[in-house]
């Protein structure tokens, strides 16, 4: 745990990982709209090594998060509000879905298990 990340890895099945990470966005920040949100992501490859219009198709699919670039990395992620947050509804089942879509996108695109 860094600040306001948390990181850490889940087990996606079939002997894969998935890295998942989990920003807190307080309420004072600008783009937080007077609110406290969480934001979950969980990286699918290298930006530079993917097909990203294939990760944005397949990104579409996704019944939870959005594709976007971050530091060279392509990601899936999904931001929430704090207000209403149900911790077993409202978090753990869209952690779940994201994660296990995002290393569902990084075994097409990269054939790898990196993240």
């Amino acid at each position: 745990m860094t600040g306001d990340w948390l990181r850490f890895r889940l087990g996606t099945g079939a002997d894969r990982t998935q890295q998942v990470a989990v920003h807190h966005v307080p309420a004072g920040d600008a783009a937080a709209d007077g609110e406290a949100w969480v934001e979950i992501s969980s990286p699918v490859g290298r930006a530079d090594t993917i097909d990203l219009p294939r990760l944005l198709e397949l990104a579409g699919d996704s019944l939870v998060g959005g594709a976007a670039i971050v530091d060279g990395v392509a990601l899936l992620k999904h931001t929430l509000p704090l207000s209403e947050l149900s911790v077993r509804e409202e978090f753990e089942r869209p952690l779940t879905l994201l994660v296990a879509r995002a290393d569902e996108l990084e075994h097409e695109l990269t054939r790898s298990d990196r993240y």
